[in-house]
């Protein structure tokens, strides 16, 4: 259809046409067994955006040949509620046809809306399928969420994302190179919508074989370049910066000065400092980050020309600690992976089971708590994600206090 999203017209329509949510949609899914067996309850999908709730619920209506009635309670009100309740009656009534209303954001509405639904999901006038990125925990009313089944969806894996792309692809009738397939799939996120939407984009933008540089135009990441008309003030700040990080006092001063005898303000001198002593002098001196702090607060409160001494300090002193990058480092190979693997669930372990659903779904399961166990007992416990599973990121080195 004409102006239609790519994502729209590429939804599937059967579960074989699904990709992701084997534990729910596979062969053995139970969500499949309750929907070919005809035992269909009132459903809440809890997952993240793009995992494929929507495309569930149409999927389920056209397998159980119902009546689709797709609302956001974003924009709905009681009143189309209401309506679509009476119309549910006269269906079931005249022509024993069952309707399936779906709400997309559920845990928007109020106690008072979730409130009216309650008798009509109790009798069988509709099934309901709700869809929330919010623990229905704490976002759905306790009553409606007793007489609903939840079922939680993940977010979708690169070899899901994968062949969804390859249907984008072949309804588009482009090519795309590997580079440009694989930075489309990281940016996704996991998300399908998402992943559609940027391809058709650069389907558009680019020619019949799609390059990194289209995917990247697509995104919007182009990064933007530095206005240069300050050229000197960044070379004379990254001098200030290798000469404290190569242990020379003598010339760390003289730019320190030197930027401030041309006005630059001592604020900004004293904030790039204290950038440096976490990022190369770290925890082989943590005395240098409070004194760094210090100056930064005595520069605000005294003003120039009577700060300057606390600069030159404090230059001298960062010249001469001891060096240590490795909080530095950590933090760039930890944002790296964050950037590369998106949202990672959290290990069911780490999560606090606060309500009995969680519990049921294996919040806290096996976790042990610390100060109950030696250290001998804990050792091989795993707390990051599993696809991160033995990363290391913190690795000082000249760190008296970890030797």
């Amino acid at each position: 259809m004409l102006g239609t999203p790519l994502a729209d017209l590429l939804r599937p329509e059967n579960f074989s046409e699904f990709f992701g949510q084997e534990h729910l949609v596979g062969e053995n899914g139970v969500l499949r067994k309750l929907v070919e067996k005809d035992e269909l309850v009132s459903i809440i999908f809890w997952g993240p955006p793009g995992c494929g709730k929507t495309t569930l619920a149409k999927i389920i209506a056209n397998q159980t040949k119902s009546d689709f009635i797709h609302f956001s309670a974003v924009s709905a009100g009681i009143d189309q509620v209401k309506k679509v309740i009476v119309r549910a009656k006269e269906k079931k009534q005249l022509y024993g046809k069952q309707t399936i209303l779906f709400i997309d954001e559920i845990h928007r509405f109020n106690k008072l809306q979730q409130d009216a639904f309650l008798p009509y999901v109790e009798n069988g006038t509709i099934t309901l399928i709700g869809a929330t990125t919010e623990n229905p925990s704490f976002e759905v009313i306790g009553p409606l969420l007793s007489r609903c089944r939840v079922f939680v969806l993940k977010m979708l894996n690169e070899e899901d994302l994968d062949k969804i792309v390859e249907r984008g692809i072949k309804a588009l009738n482009v090519k795309i190179n590997s580079d440009a397939r694989a930075f489309l799939i990281e940016s996704a996120n996991g998300d399908a919508r998402i992943a559609l939407n940027i391809l058709e984009i650069a389907a558009k933008l680019g020619g019949t074989t799609l390059v990194l540089d289209d995917i990247e135009e697509a995104l919007q990441k182009k990064t933007l370049l530095y206005d240069k008309a300050g050229e000197e003030h960044y070379n004379l700040i990254s001098a200030i910066h290798k000469s404290m990080r190569g242990s020379d006092p003598d010339a760390a001063i003289y730019y320190v000065c030197r930027m401030l005898e041309a006005g630059e303000d001592p604020l900004y001198l004293a904030r790039r400092m204290v950038r440096f002593a976490s990022e190369d002098i770290g925890n082989a001196d943590p005395g240098a980050l409070e004194l760094a702090v210090a100056v930064f607060d005595a520069c605000g409160r005294v003003g120039m020309p009577e700060c300057r001494i606390f600069l030159v300090q404090l230059a001298a002193y960062l010249a001469l600690a001891p060096k240590d990058n490795s909080a530095y480092l950590a933090e760039a190979q930890a944002v790296a992976d964050v950037k590369k693997f998106g949202n990672l669930p959290v290990p069911l372990k780490l999560r606090n089971p606060v309500t009995k659903l969680m519990k049921e779904v294996g919040y806290g399961k096996d976790y042990k708590y610390a100060h109950e166990f030696s250290p001998k007992e804990l050792k091989g416990e795993v707390y990051l994600p599993d696809q991160l599973k033995g990363k290391k990121y913190y690795l000082p080195k000249n760190n008296q206090r970890t030797k």
